[in-house]
């Protein structure tokens, strides 16, 4: 049992709890010279984060906020692509429709359809220029 390392030694501290010896901090050394060294420490919490949650919650807003955030935002994302896919379907329908249409008027009606899908045409274009 030689190869084993020695168990840690541990110490009651004064506020009653025990605790490792070995993970105790180093007893504090005096400075040399005639005055101590003063040490300006800034202790920073978390680096900044621009997430609504996290402004939500460091303004103190609430917790009403933050899941508002979190429940509404994926929402409203999807709600406007479920928008944006049905305005591009009423489009495709649109442009597939008068296609039709106009293949149908052209093929059916004769010289008088023909006459009427160039005229349809020609106002198209010119509305278009402007």
């Amino acid at each position: 049992m030689s190869n084993l390392p020695e168990p840690a030694p541990v110490v009651r501290l004064p506020d009653g709890t025990y605790t490792y010896a070995d993970h105790l901090p180093a007893p504090i050394q005096p400075a040399p010279g005639p005055v101590p060294q003063v040490i300006h420490q800034h202790i920073h919490q978390a680096p900044p984060d621009r997430t609504v949650q996290r402004i939500a919650l460091g303004s103190g807003i609430g917790a009403g906020t933050v899941a508002a955030g979190v429940y509404f935002g994926p929402l409203l994302v999807g709600a406007l692509t479920a928008i944006a896919a049905n305005l591009a379907l009423l489009a495709f329908l649109a442009v597939a429709m008068t296609w039709g249409v106009v293949s149908v008027v052209k093929s059916i009606g004769g010289t008088d359809g023909a006459n009427a899908a160039k005229n349809v045409g020609k106002a198209a274009k010119s509305l278009r220029r402007r």
